[in-house]
């Protein structure tokens, strides 16, 4: 079997325990699943995860692809697309292909941003992961969100 085939299937292991219950309730799961889906990638790539109000994941969604150092993030799409899914919250993620797990500045304004885009329409934002290559910060736990 290949890396790639067991990176593969690890991933659809962690989505199908997202996918279970709460994701609150595994956020290991979470930091996993992201870490390997985005940890690899040579170039930057923003993910939604789309929740319930219960908090279950609803779909996961690689909603921008950028370069080696940024993603254009457009709030209008974010709000469009958890409308759509009829999410009562949401979690959002982006790999750093430099490897360092530091969210900048302009990370921290464009979750504020988004923030505030999704609470005009009660979708709460839950937290934000920046993946680097050897570890994933949390927003949430950082106090930023």
């Amino acid at each position: 079997m290949s890396d790639e085939q067991i990176i593969e299937r690890a991933l659809a292991l962690l989505a199908a325990r997202m996918h279970q219950g709460d994701v609150l309730s595994s956020p290991a799961a979470v930091r996993d699943y992201l870490r390997l889906h985005l940890g690899g990638r040579e170039h930057e790539v923003f993910v939604v995860v789309l929740l319930d109000a219960q908090h279950r994941v609803l779909d996961i969604l690689d909603l921008f692809r950028g370069t080696l150092t940024q993603t254009s993030v457009y709030p209008r799409e974010v709000v469009k697309v958890a409308l759509a899914a009829n999410a009562g919250s949401v979690i959002f993620a982006h790999n750093h292909p430099s490897g360092l797990a530091e969210p900048s500045r302009a990370d921290e304004l464009l979750t504020h941003t988004l923030k505030q885009a999704l609470a005009l329409v009660d979708i709460k934002v839950l937290d934000h992961f920046v993946v680097g290559a050897a570890s994933t910060i949390s927003f949430a736990e950082r106090g930023l969100i």
